[in-house]
């Protein structure tokens, strides 16, 4: 009788977990055990430790084809920001949120068509890795983009001075 308590709490603890849906996405093919899979290193499809322009090329055009879930070659503001539910926060944007989004989308779409292309998400996709590649060498890592991103843009040279 013992056993078959033991047993039946098991199962039971054990099907909520077999019945969840998936909720993780698998991580990228080129992914290692002990390999990054998050920011910028998610694209080191050799495992080399950086990231070069092909890489990051190829990631961001896969970006694009995840994000554009109905296909048309084109992303709404909704499916720009629309977040997987791997990551998905519960809570709804902040009004501040909403507004920084906004104005991303607006600065995104160049010819202001209302939607982003492919060619203008790659534009911003290239100035990205040339904003993070602060030597030049056509190479970027985790903390070469940190660097990167904490910096602060020169300020022009005043004429009154």
């Amino acid at each position: 009788m013992l056993k078959f308590v033991t047993l039946s709490a098991a199962l039971l603890l054990a099907v909520p977990a077999l019945a969840a849906p998936d909720t993780q996405q698998p991580p990228p093919a080129a992914a290692k055990p002990g390999h990054a899979t998050r920011g910028v290193m998610r694209y080191d499809a050799n495992g080399d430790g950086s990231v070069d322009h092909t890489e990051w090329t190829a990631g961001q055009e896969a970006r694009f084809k995840q994000l554009d879930a109905n296909g048309d070659g084109k992303l709404s503001q909704d499916e720009l920001f629309t977040r997987t539910h791997a990551s998905a926060d519960k809570a709804a944007p902040t009004d501040r949120q909403v507004q920084r989004r906004s104005a991303y989308f607006r600065r995104l779409d160049t010819d202001k068509d209302g939607f982003v292309s492919r060619e203008e998400f790659m534009a911003q996709a290239d100035r990205n890795f040339t904003r993070c590649d602060l030597n030049k060498d056509e190479h970027i890592d985790a903390a070469e983009c940190r660097q990167a991103l904490r910096r602060t843009p020169r300020q022009p040279a005043r004429a009154d001075r």
